[in-house]
């Protein structure tokens, strides 16, 4: 069994998994293994099933009077694309999944039904809807209902970051970065089945939902909008992480309402107790 130690790891996550792996002298794998577990720490994870996906899709194909045309009808469509393969990891599991072709849709399926949180970066917007349009196509049913965390809404909305871009999220939280590749290129190298090429999107998509993976834990305490976590344990009261390590630190207000304030001591998330404390109202009334 091959063991990474800390310092191994940090010293090459500035290098792609490929690079790293060369230089540590074992896999990839092995290499996004030891990434994915030394960035997540000594946190609880929650313990709902969670899943991480990334999709990758080619593009359409169409016939153009110029090349800055502003609309074009379907009539000059000749291919809409759609999705080539994705990415997927479940929460506290080691492998990371990868599916190309026909396979890929049913297997996205049958994932993300096995779901109870989805997590994706600007995935409402795109991976989610880009599936739901393979599933719509092939005449199948909706996968079981789960619920999203989109990670790019969270960075929209609590931070003030000048780029949006996963990879630049990636960078300012010292989480790692994507996979540089050749560009454009490396999409129609794939769509010509070249065998090269497929490794390295094999290993970009991998790569991305690892940093989306690890983004997802560094931003926990961060989540707005989202499914309590303590609905998946017995004794969770954290609503980021479900963990029961809170202290009690003051007091937080609402419109009228009171309430005691909680720190995790796990995610270092704030919450605040469920029953109100005695109002400014009330006391007037006294």
């Amino acid at each position: 069994m091959v063991y990474l130690t800390k310092d191994e790891v940090e010293s090459t996550r500035h290098l792609s998994s490929r690079k790293a792996a060369k230089l540590l002298g074992v896999g990839k794998t092995t290499v996004n293994k030891y990434r994915n577990i030394y960035s997540q720490g000594d946190i609880e994870l929650p313990q709902a099933r969670v899943l991480t996906i990334d999709i990758e899709s080619k593009p359409g194909i169409y016939y153009s009077w110029g090349p800055k045309a502003d609309w074009i009808q379907s009539g000059q469509m000749i291919d809409p694309g759609g999705m080539m393969c994705f990415a997927a990891k479940w929460l506290g599991e080691d492998e990371v999944m990868f599916f190309r072709g026909e396979e890929a849709v049913r297997e996205a399926h049958r994932l993300l039904s096995e779901a109870d949180l989805v997590v994706t970066y600007n995935g409402d917007r795109y991976d989610l809807k880009r599936l739901n349009n393979e599933f719509l196509k092939r005449g199948m049913a909706p996968p079981k209902p789960y619920r999203s965390i989109d990670l790019i809404k969270t960075n929209k909305k609590q931070f003030d970051l000048p780029y949006k871009k996963l990879d630049y999220l990636a960078q300012v939280t010292d989480t790692g970065g994507k996979l540089k590749h050749s560009g454009f290129g490396l999409w129609l190298d794939c769509m010509a089945d070249d065998p090269a090429a497929w490794e390295t999107m094999e290993e970009y998509n991998k790569q991305d939902v690892i940093l989306t993976e690890q983004l997802y834990v560094k931003l926990l305490p961060w989540l707005t909008g989202v499914p309590h976590m303590g609905m998946f344990v017995s004794e969770g009261q954290c609503p980021y992480c479900g963990s029961s390590d809170l202290t009690e630190d003051g007091e937080t207000t609402a419109l009228v309402q009171r309430y005691s304030l909680f720190h995790c001591n796990n995610c270092q998330g704030w919450s605040r107790g469920n029953k109100p404390l005695k109002s400014p109202l009330e006391t007037r009334r006294v």
